[in-house]
């Protein structure tokens, strides 16, 4: 099985044909939310730019078929996982409840929500609702005795007690939204891809739940931030994508 690499094509066709059961240390993931559809946008903010809102083709499914396609990732998910493994799963309050039923009916033992408190979220449009400044990242593992650095998860841990000693790290974690150098644009510079999650949250998974040399898969790569992190804090790596400007753009920051 080859890693350090980016397949091209549909996740459930890579993970079934190209990696060997029972092989991957630690999953993370970052599906499609099926939110797109209504083109919203807002090009003359002022507070922090133009905003679009995910409008893509691979993110628009029924409810029937984002429920199928939701249990045909995870259950691949699940057979390429070593019996001590974890995966970690990005999320909005809209796909929660399907994905955590569906790691329920797999066997997986759900063991955090964490919070991804965005510290910079955009104003609420509609003012008739709160403003959305939250997204959650589900914590899972297959079978006992899972990997969980705890000690270096308090080395990295920003908040510290009040004399200053180290402290442990909590399930809501403030961090922006991805801007600035860390954000992948293209010619017009408009984002390359719409949800690209920041390389602190990669960070703090990666070296929460795997050790160095371990295996790290990412079933919907994106802009290739897993696999920067991973590359990164000497961890092995696999990448499935199957948008090919997204594989280009990933390949661009990961192999430089």
């Amino acid at each position: 099985m080859k890693t350090n690499i980016i397949y091209k094509g549909d996740c459930v066709e890579v993970l079934n044909k190209e990696i060997s059961d029972k092989s991957i240390d630690l999953i993370f993931a970052d599906p499609p939310y099926n939110l797109s559809g209504n083109g919203l946008k807002w090009e003359g903010n002022k507070t922090g730019g133009a905003w679009y809102m995910v409008n893509e083709n691979w993110d628009k499914m029924t409810a029937p078929e984002y429920i199928a396609f939701t249990r045909k990732w995870l259950g691949s998910c699940h057979r390429v996982l070593k019996d001590n493994a974890s995966i970690y799963i990005s999320s909005t309050y809209h796909n929660l409840g399907e994905i955590l039923l569906t790691l329920k009916q797999l066997g997986f033992k759900t063991n955090n929500i964490i919070t991804w408190q965005k510290v910079n979220a955009m104003p609420n449009m509609t003012q008739r609702v709160f403003t959305h400044s939250s997204e959650f990242v589900i914590w899972a593992v297959k079978g006992k005795k899972w990997v969980f650095n705890y000690k270096e998860l308090k080395l990295i841990n920003p908040d510290k007690q009040k004399d200053g000693s180290l402290k442990q790290m909590r399930d809501v974690w403030p961090l922006p939204i991805v801007q600035g150098n860390e954000r992948l644009k293209n010619g017009d510079n408009k984002a390359i891809h719409s949800t690209q999650k920041p390389e602190e949250m990669l960070k703090r998974i990666i070296i929460a739940s795997s050790n160095k040399g371990d295996l790290v898969l990412d079933p919907f790569l994106g802009s290739g931030t897993t696999a920067v992190m991973a590359k990164r804090l000497g961890r092995k790596w696999i990448g499935i994508e199957v948008d090919p400007k997204y594989v280009k753009a990933a390949e661009k920051r990961i192999y430089v």
